[in-house]
């Protein structure tokens, strides 16, 4: 394997960081008490949750019933409450707050800080994106972060992509590595990584284009937050002109992040670091690249960049990482330097902001979720056998998810099938109540966020969607989970 055509970019020192002059000292924000802002805001939460609660109460009532469906339905209620809670009292955005330290005391000695101003180098791999690589290159560019060296590595593109890397190249002072063959994009990563020697290793999409600050604002998050492995920035869809399949999409990014990863977070424990912006402490996980780069599953080679298995390196190392370091002991990503295996936190970044495109069609919709779906069934054996050691917290959340994904289609089946089979409408109409009103409360939390935002009433539309059709994939996903593409966007 052979690189060619590739320049640097050279590292210089950027105007240095300096806090929000609305944050004191330990993340405090000016005026009033800490404690009563907190206890106001969670009995603000508690009233915008009071009609599902009620909701609730009524079904605990019905419990004593035998009944496998009301059991689900309490149960995905009780934890779309829980998650809700958790975002809106307990998150705080690493950039403006210190987080409260880890509880457990490190490993291999104490979070070692960073720079004020680390070193940055931030990724991409392409393969055949001629008309959207363009965008995403300039406005990784065009961050406002200092010290920055920019790569892209061409994967063999067939499509005109490599002109228009060599033409930024030129223009930009970018590196560019053209790779000889198609490795696939974890690998075409792997590769750009050897060469990447400073104190971040930051990565996005393709069909990415990134705020100016974004990147910034994850590294600084990293800075004041030394317990921090790595951070996820917030992405929404960037093409919601293209139609209402993209706009439903979009107030379901808005969701996933601010509220789903904002829950993992308040344990710093975000279970996937997506890919449109993930920025990782070095030190978290460059001795498991090569672990990344040969992810076997099954006894055959799993090639989608999982995202949440990248994750779950620096999450679970201290349980795993040295097993995979021995494993790899001879790769210069361990040889080279052997750090030490910390209980890293993992959390995300509100105020990152990075858009995405995503599917403007049902076909590549489905695909795009199957190829979620295999790599939370990989993940789940990785992370699965851990997640448990993190805490009540972290776990309630990841195995509480877990049950609810594997289950939705055998509650599909169950409502959408057997029950009209059975002349148990009233069954099926209760399940598309519940469903409708889940994405209610997801609509209502988008519209707390975004008050002149007209987009929360797509948001319902996302949850029928996700019970009418994406919980059928799952199965799908599992029979074919062995069958791998290039493919970006994965997580």
């Amino acid at each position: 394997m052979r690189a060619a055509n590739r320049t640097a970019t050279r590292l210089e020192p950027g105007p240095a960081a300096v806090p929000s002059p609305r944050i004191r000292p330990h993340g405090r924000p000016d005026g009033g008490d800490p404690a009563v802002r907190r206890g106001l805001r969670r009995l603000l939460v508690v009233l915008c949750l009071f009609p599902l609660l009620l909701v609730l109460a009524h079904a605990a009532l019905r419990l004593t019933e035998p009944s496998l469906p009301l059991a689900y339905g309490f149960v995905v209620l009780a934890g779309t409450i829980a998650v809700f809670y958790l975002a809106y009292t307990r998150y705080e955005d690493p950039f403006e707050h210190t987080l409260p330290l880890p509880r457990r005391p490190a490993r291999g000695g104490d979070f070692p800080p960073l720079p004020a101003e680390p070193a940055v180098t931030f990724l991409l791999a392409v393969k055949d994106e001629v008309d959207g690589i363009e965008a995403c290159v300039r406005s990784m560019v065009s961050s406002d972060y200092g010290r920055l060296r920019v790569t892209v590595v061409d994967d063999r593109s067939s499509d005109g992509t490599a002109d228009v890397l060599r033409r930024l190249r030129d223009e930009l002072g970018i590196t560019v590595i053209h790779l000889d063959q198609n490795l696939g994009k974890k690998h075409a990563l792997v590769t750009a990584c050897r060469d990447a020697d400073t104190e971040i290793i930051a990565f996005t999409d393709s069909d990415c284009v990134l705020a100016p600050d974004a990147l910034r604002r994850c590294v600084q998050a990293l800075v004041r937050n030394p317990p921090l492995g790595a951070v996820s920035g917030h992405c929404r869809a960037l093409n919601t002109h293209t139609g209402l399949l993209a706009r439903v999409q979009d107030t379901w990014y808005e969701g996933q992040f601010r509220v789903a990863k904002a829950a993992e977070a308040s344990f710093g424990s975000v279970s996937c670091v997506s890919g449109p912006l993930a920025v990782f402490r070095r030190d978290a996980v460059y001795n498991y690249l090569p672990a990344w780069a040969d992810d076997r599953f099954l006894g055959a080679p799993f090639r989608f960049a999982t995202d949440r298995q990248l994750t779950g390196y620096v999450l679970g190392q201290t349980w795993k990482g040295r097993a995979l370091k021995e494993r790899y002991a001879h790769s210069p990503f361990v040889a080279g330097h052997d750090y030490p295996e910390r209980p890293w936190q993992v959390g995300y970044v509100r105020s990152a902001r990075v858009w995405t495109d995503v599917p403007a069609r049902l076909g590549p919709l489905l695909r795009q979720q199957v190829r979620w779906k295999k790599s939370f069934i990989r993940n789940l054996f990785f992370t699965g056998g851990f997640m448990w050691r993190r805490g009540a917290g972290p776990a309630a959340l990841f195995y509480g998810h877990v049950l609810w994904v594997l289950a939705a289609p055998v509650m599909a089946f169950v409502h959408l099938v057997l029950a009209p089979a059975q002349g148990a409408f009233a069954l099926t109409a209760l399940y598309l109540l519940g469903v409708l009103l889940k994405g209610c409360a997801w609509a209502l939390a988008y519209k707390i966020d975004h008050p002149d935002d007209t987009r929360w009433r797509y948001r319902p539309l996302m949850s029928v969607f996700s019970a009418l059709v994406l919980a059928w994939l799952l199965p799908w996903a599992l029979f074919t989970v062995r069958r791998g593409v290039w493919a970006r966007g994965t997580s």
